[in-house]
């Protein structure tokens, strides 16, 4: 009889609890929001992405990556794929994910009722070892209450982790599609310079030839020795520059071990044939831009902790504590046990934090998303415009120095050699006929690189991934000036 008024007076208490929710599904998936990231991205960029958390998984994925670049020649697509599948960073950032996931999980369940039970009067032999039991469960009422506003606010959190990891997908890509464009870049600058080297070695060499006969004067020696000596620092630096930008590139997809054993194409691809007019590019990048997107979600959940500040401005903990005491004591002879139910209330009195401050905090928070997001769209109109030109204007220039500059700098070069051959101009004219062609050439190479960083910048208005990629944009490699010793 006692075990079941105690069971009752437990389960009274638990009554006044909170009743538990239904958990939604997609808070317990094993990889939850990633599928809306994988979709997203595969939308945006055409890759395919992947979320590893198990040996077997990483094992496969490093079957396929070794698959993809081991000794091979890595074209720009597959360099992009490898680090979105390769690269450990952007892993954590799925995680973060499924951490968001567990928080919604987490707020959508009560919490759980805390219990309590005393035995009074242990030892006492004329009532069987006690004397009272008492036990009590406290409940947090507040929690029941605000569950609604704050499961909100995880969902938010939750879909505003996974436009992040989208956009952190994107940034990757088109860190990785610049990274591959200037290590490319890079090696074809050094070619450049290695012919250019070989002339000006030919050149030094008839520079000390010639001196040695006295046809040639010290200064016009020094002159060509000197051109010899600034193009070597040049080649050297130029070649450092290639090693870096390929390790840059090694870094961005992930690699390690025999995977570091692959090759990149020696030039960069011909320029396109022409190029498209984007109309509404301001529109489109509003309505794509992953940060943007962000940004509002951003303003969301401000508005919902606003929502849960206000529900919680004067009480911030009220909890019911039920229960029961159960005493037995002896009367005329006879043992009786009395069972008392118990409530009890318990809260903090808001005598010194009214909450005023904490509302006053969550106005100015929301204020300042809203600022935020006021700003983010202003720049994104900016970068819009500014990547459209850049575009345009950059393969107006490539193709200026491919189509004017580079013929021009072919035709003196053969007419030099023309002449030579008949003997009306000496080595040395056309020796620099040879690196003036190189350099327009190399000038050439350099505008046809800032045309392709134009392009990946121009997707990245659009759709994102845009940031930190400014390092990608360094200057070309330049020719050293001609020595001109012939003149």
């Amino acid at each position: 009889m006692e075990i079941s008024k105690l069971l009752m007076g437990f389960g009274f208490a638990l009554t006044l609890g909170a009743c538990a929710t239904t958990v939604p599904g997609a808070y317990l998936e094993s990889k939850a929001g990633f599928a809306d990231v994988s979709n997203r991205t595969s939308a945006s960029i055409g890759k395919r992405t992947a979320f590893a958390q198990t040996q077997a998984e990483n094992a496969e994925l490093k079957k396929q990556v070794h698959g993809m670049v081991y000794r091979k020649t890595i074209l720009i697509n597959t360099a992009v794929q490898v680090a979105l599948l390769n690269n450990k960073g952007l892993q954590a950032s799925y995680a973060n994910v499924g951490l968001s996931a567990a928080e919604a999980w987490q707020q959508s369940i009560p919490e759980n009722p805390v219990i309590s039970i005393g035995v009074l009067g242990i030892g006492a032999a004329e009532l069987g070892a006690y004397r009272a039991i008492e036990g009590m469960i406290a409940t947090n009422i507040l929690d029941a209450k605000t569950r609604k506003q704050r499961l909100a606010l995880a969902d938010v959190n939750f879909r505003k982790a996974q436009l992040t990891a989208v956009n952190d997908t994107l940034i990757l890509a088109n860190q990785t599609r610049q990274a591959w464009i200037n290590a490319v870049a890079s090696s074809e600058a050094s070619s450049y310079l290695e012919r250019a080297m070989a002339t000006s070695d030919a050149g030094s060499e008839l520079a000390r030839k010639l001196g040695e006969t006295g046809a040639l004067n010290k200064a016009g020696q020094a002159r060509e020795h000197a051109f010899n000596a600034e193009l070597a620092g040049q080649l050297a630096q130029a070649r450092l520059n290639a090693t870096r930008a390929k390790e840059d590139l090694t870094k961005l997809m992930g690699l390690w071990g025999t995977e570091v054993d692959y090759y990149i194409p020696s030039t960069l691809p011909a320029l396109p044939l022409s190029v498209e007019q984007i109309s509404n590019i301001e529109g489109k990048a509003l309505r794509n831009r992953l940060d943007l997107q962000v940004a509002k979600l951003g303003l969301e959940a401000q508005a919902a902790a606003f929502g849960l500040t206000s529900q919680t401005q004067l009480l911030t903990d009220l909890e019911i504590i039920a229960g029961f005491e159960s005493e037995r004591e002896y009367e005329d002879g006879k043992r009786k046990t009395e069972i008392t139910p118990q409530v009890e209330l318990e809260f903090a009195i808001p005598i010194y934090d009214t909450g005023k401050a904490r509302m006053r905090k969550a106005e100015l928070k929301y204020l300042q998303a809203v600022n935020i997001l006021a700003e983010r769209a202003v720049n994104i109109r900016s970068e819009a415009r500014s990547a459209e030109n850049s575009y345009h204007a950059s393969y107006k220039i490539a193709l200026h120095y491919r189509d004017v500059l580079v013929p021009l700098r072919q035709t003196v070069e053969e007419e030099g050699l023309l002449s030579y051959n008949g003997m009306i101009t000496n080595t040395f004219e056309l020796l620099t006929d040879v690196r003036e062609k190189i350099g327009a050439s190399l000038e050439a190479a350099n505008t046809k690189r800032q045309f392709y960083m134009a392009q990946a910048d121009l997707t990245a208005a659009i759709y994102g991934g845009g940031a930190g990629s400014g390092s990608a944009n360094g200057e070309g490699t330049t020719l050293a000036a001609s020595a001109g010793a012939g003149h």
